[in-house]
């Protein structure tokens, strides 16, 4: 089993940057594809990142792939999203997500953290 606990969530102003982490825990970090979700008042979860377990694939969707990058270090056993240029539309929980296999539909992901909160204000 995987168990994730995500942080650096906050408050910040249109334009501005935040780094989230996701720490794991277990022996198998490794071995597990890595994603990013989020979710809006009143929407649905959607898609954001993944970082494939080994490091060679990464996919960040339409929406971010300018401004936020996903990372990952398997010896520190964490998951990283380094959001720029953040956007009122960014506000959400964000969920980190592990899964054993490559994918972006929520059904892919085997293991879920409880959100962290990204507020930008316009």
């Amino acid at each position: 089993q995987v168990q994730l606990v995500e942080s650096g969530g906050g408050l910040v102003q249109a334009g501005g940057s935040l780094r989230l982490s996701c720490a794991a825990s277990g022996r198998t970090f490794s071995r597990y594809h890595m994603g990013w979700f989020r979710q809006a008042p009143g929407k649905e979860r959607e898609f954001v990142a993944v970082h494939s377990w080994s490091g060679s694939n990464r996919h960040l969707a339409n929406s971010v792939k300018e401004r936020f990058t996903i990372s990952r270090d398997n010896v520190a056993n964490k998951l990283y999203l380094q959001m720029n240029s953040l956007k009122p539309e960014d506000t959400a929980v964000y969920y980190c997500a592990a899964s054993l296999t490559w994918g972006v539909l929520i059904s892919d992901y085997n293991y879920w953290g409880q959100g962290t909160q990204v507020t930008v204000s316009s």
